[in-house]
């Protein structure tokens, strides 16, 4: 049995070991003082002066004193530039215990610093920050006081820090300088290391923080300080063995000899490791081997089986007595991206392989959640992570313009059985290369490695986000002649660094150089691919807002589609609190003002124009909300249309191109309110894409589609069973409720994990069949079933012309009653006609409904509510309103 080390037994303890005499008054118990909380904040030249919580930013203080609005409102993204352009110095005055001062060793260690800083204690320089994706840590042990300590961190501007470093590097240039002018961002961006979308981007506003954004505090220690544990589970497929690579990083008072004890009770698995610790900080790799004859329980993604976790135990000994006691979570299950030959195809297959199985991920891009990110709350990350599970997502993919996300973060996707897709912090740009970045760049690398590599969710490493096709299309005009240069510099930091660093750190998880990217084929080629595009290899990003977005053939058959989308703009609810009434209009300064990509606004109206009459009311008012409904319609319509092209596309291969097993839509969340690619607003609410996905993301879908006046419905399965299925087309009249008839195939075995076609008829001699029905008057449904008649997976419907030539379209004049029972809220509706895109919504209540913006082709339906938060009946019936699509005529 252990015993634990008392302060009066340290002495003799030391003696007696022959340990050196300099750590003969060591007290076992380690101390730590939090500094979280108030500080005092102050700019420049004095003129202010206030309170401000740690973790935070200047901008959360301001607001919380009230020293200027909630940044969001309006135009105030504008008119608070001059915070990010001041400098700013946080103060804190704490007491120095004699506990903490007799201790051999006391560090200061700052979690989180944003961005460029020099930090003094008592007067005293301790260092200088200049990576917001780093911790930073300083022995303080002999400058602190017994009684009052003056700890100050004072920031330099951001915007004037990235300018000077940008003018230092005269040599040749690293663009983009500047972001385009309807960004109304800042400048030079990629000379700091700092969150790049903080400078603004086409989704997001500029907001360059400056502030402490995460936690401060000291740790004060005899004999060791515990820094990291982290663990891999690795596979021998020989053997077919388990064993978990321990890694434990420590720093170390003076070098001892002692004894690490790892176990997994539940695996009955157990062992002891003599080993020397040596002075300073280290890291310390250790492998426990599992018993074979215990069955060990798999981390599956979301919809492939459960994601079951073992608690590992660490235990350090100085001789017999316990000085290090640690636990974690361990997740066991491998991961492999196969890039191998495809049969009937030139270039590579490109999918993953989890626990030995091919998945297809189905998901979306994830950007930050705030702009300030002290105000990402727990509830708010759970409620946009449990979003993304409830929509049959298995995969985020975290963009490399943002920041590497806090632990609960992963720690949640841990738990959903999200697969994640981690992007290192590099986009749509060129690097400098100079030493200081390259060293700052490995020291973040490593940190952020060795921090997240435990997670099971994290299934690959990408270095950045789009910079090998931005050299590869020449999107900033470098000169042929200089080409070779740029080039250069992109191999230095991407492969011979920060690639290096993750393989020595992590060799359980694939590493991609970029996205997109042409994978192997683009390390062929000198890690830049002539065109990274390649739907043969690799993964693409495809964005087209001209084309016809419902004629799939305008989509690339690519292996793996981890960027697409299209923009919308979010509910009137959630504008309300930002805008003011001369603000609602779809020609407005803010309207515009928020928009941050060239031309969004008409682009989407020009989308919308091809498919549905555009709004136009004499109400003012009305025409706006009109406006942003009907775009929110094209967006979920579009993206249903490439994400169905996708996951039917995972079993054919056609003119060589094809084996696509992945769609990742841009985007799944918004950082403001504002027009983006989201699915899901800021604040939470679901987009109609978000309710769309939810369908066409289901583990069973049916999906029909048009080649030459022909329809084809497609089975497609995630299951890991074959199912029998026929699919069941409806054919309906525009003008009546009354099916005019059902057509049925016959069953088919659906092999587990493919998409298979199930159904084929030309339209003219379907629609001949059933009488009177021609493609302007009529519109299809259809659903699988199995064997048994039992429907599989949801309903889904096929225009067989654009709903503003339809015919027949007659308004529904829906009503509706709320009503609350044992299991929560319902709404009753009742129709009077065909209602497309019947949207149901309650402002600013939070919550979700089992189904929205969906065809109703019957008189009655019933839809449940997920309440968010304590409402009631009449709260409910007072807020709800339903739009279908004859109301915006």
């Amino acid at each position: 049995m252990a015993q634990v080390v008392t302060p009066l037994s340290w002495g003799l303890l030391w003696l007696f070991l022959g340990v050196p005499s300099a750590l003969s008054s060591a007290v076992e118990q380690r101390l730590e003082l939090s500094l979280n909380g108030k500080w005092r904040l102050s700019n420049s030249n004095g003129s202010l002066l206030l309170p401000a919580e740690v973790p935070g930013c200047v901008h959360s203080a301001l607001q919380q004193q009230r020293y200027i609005q909630d940044p969001y409102f309006r135009f105030n993204d504008l008119l608070y530039r001059w915070i990010a352009l001041d400098n700013w110095t946080y103060t804190t005055t704490f007491t120095g215990s004699p506990q903490i001062r007799i201790k051999h060793k006391v560090l200061l260690i700052f979690d989180g610093v944003d961005t460029v800083a020099s930090i003094s204690l008592n007067g005293i320089i301790l260092g200088k920050t200049d990576n917001m994706f780093r911790r930073y840590d300083f022995s303080v042990r002999d400058l602190l006081n017994d009684g009052e300590n003056v700890l100050e961190v004072s920031f330099f501007s951001p915007v004037l820090y990235a300018s000077k470093r940008w003018k230092a590097h005269s040599s040749y240039t690293v663009p983009p300088e500047c972001p385009p002018d309807v960004q109304k961002g800042e400048c030079h961006v990629n000379f700091i290391r700092k969150e790049q979308s903080s400078f603004s981007w086409d989704w997001g506003p500029s907001f360059p923080t400056v502030g402490l954004w995460k936690g401060v505090r000291l740790e004060a220690f005899d004999i060791l300080q515990f820094i990291q544990l982290s663990s891999l589970p690795l596979y021998n497929h020989s053997c077919s063995q388990w064993r978990l690579q321990a890694e434990l990083l420590v720093d170390v008072v003076q070098t001892f000899d002692g004894k690490v004890e790892l176990s997994i009770p539940e695996l009955d698995s157990k062992q002891t490791f003599q080993m020397r610790f040596l002075q300073g900080r280290l890291n310390y790799n250790f492998t426990l081997n599992i018993n074979q004859s215990r069955e060990v329980k798999l981390w599956w993604p979301s919809g492939h089986g459960d994601q079951p976790f073992y608690l590992l135990t660490v235990r350090g000994f100085l001789g017999r007595f316990l000085i290090l006691s640690k636990e974690s979570k361990v997740f066991f299950r491998t991961v492999e991206l196969v890039q191998e030959p495809v049969v009937g195809s030139p270039g590579l297959s490109f999918y993953f392989r989890v626990n030995g199985r091919q998945v297809f991920l189905k998901g979306s891009n994830w950007i930050p959640a705030h702009s300030f990110q002290d105000q990402v709350t727990p509830a708010s990350l759970r409620n946009l992570l449990r979003s993304t599970a409830d929509a049959n997502m298995n995969a985020l993919r975290v963009w490399g313009g943002g920041v590497y996300e806090q632990d609960l973060f992963y720690d949640i996707c841990d738990e959903l059985g999200i697969m994640v897709w981690q992007d290192f912090m590099f986009a749509c740009a060129m690097y400098p290369t100079e030493d200081d970045f390259i060293q700052t760049v490995r020291e973040e690398v490593a940190q952020q490695v060795q921090r997240l590599k435990s997670h099971p969710s994290i299934i690959i490493w990408s270095g950045n986000n789009e910079n090998e096709a931005a050299l590869a299309a020449n999107w900033f005009s470098i000169p042929a002649s200089l080409k070779p240069m740029y080039i250069k510099d992109y191999v230095t930091l991407y492969v011979n660094n920060i690639r290096q660093i993750v393989q020595e750190e992590d060799p359980s998880r694939p590493f991609l150089v970029s996205s997109p990217t042409n994978g192997a084929e683009s390390e062929q080629e000198g890690w830049v691919a002539e065109n990274p595009y390649d739907p043969h290899y690799g993964d693409v990003h495809f964005y087209s807002y001209v084309l016809d977005c419902w004629d799939w053939k305008t989509f690339p058959r690519t292996r793996f589609a981890s960027e697409y989308g299209f923009q919308s703009w979010p509910s009137f609810s959630t504008l309300q609190s930002v805008s003011v009434q001369e603000d609602w209009s779809y020609s407005s300064d803010f309207t515009s003002h928020r928009q941050h990509h060239e031309d969004g606004n008409q682009q989407m109206l020009q989308q919308a124009a091809l498919h549905f009459v555009l709004p136009n009311s004499t109400d003012p008012l009305k025409r706006f909300t009109d406006s942003l409904y009907i775009t929110q319609i094209m967006q979920a319509e579009c993206v249903k249309t490439q994400t169905e092209f996708y996951r039917r596309s995972q079993s054919e291969v056609i003119e060589g191109k094809g084996h696509t097993m992945g769609a990742l839509y841009w985007q799944l969340n918004d950082i403001w309110q504002a027009p983006s690619w989201s699915s899901i607003e800021f604040g939470g609410k679901w987009k109609m894409l978000h309710y769309f996905a939810q369908n066409f993301f289901a583990p069973v879908l049916p999906v029909a589609f048009e080649d030459d006046d022909t329809l084809f419905v497609y089975a497609v399965s995630d299951l890991n069973r074959g199912l029998k299925l026929r699919a069941v087309v409806i054919v309906h009249s525009w003008s009546d409720l009354d099916s005019v008839c059902t057509l049925t195939s016959n069953l088919l075995l659906v092999s587990g994990g493919s998409a298979v076609a199930i159904f084929k008829q030309s339209v003219a001699a379907l629609l001949a069949g059933c009488g009177r029905c021609t493609r302007l008057t009529c519109l299809l449904t259809f659903h699988l079933q199995n064997e048994d008649g039992i429907q599989e997976g949801p309903n889904n419907h096929h225009f067989l012309c654009s709903p503003k030539d339809a015919q027949g379209l007659q308004r529904p004049n829906i009503t509706a009653k709320v009503q609350e029972d044992d299991s929560g809220f319902t709404v009753t509706l009742h129709s009077a006609a065909v209602a497309p895109f019947v949207w149901l919504d309650l402002g600013n209540i939070p919550g979700c409904f089992s189904s929205n913006g969906f065809l109703m082709v019957t008189r009655n339906a019933t839809i449940t509510f997920d309440a968010w938060c304590p409402t009631s009946v009449a709260e409910l019936s007072r807020s709800l309103t339903v739009t279908t699509l004859m109301d915006v005529y």
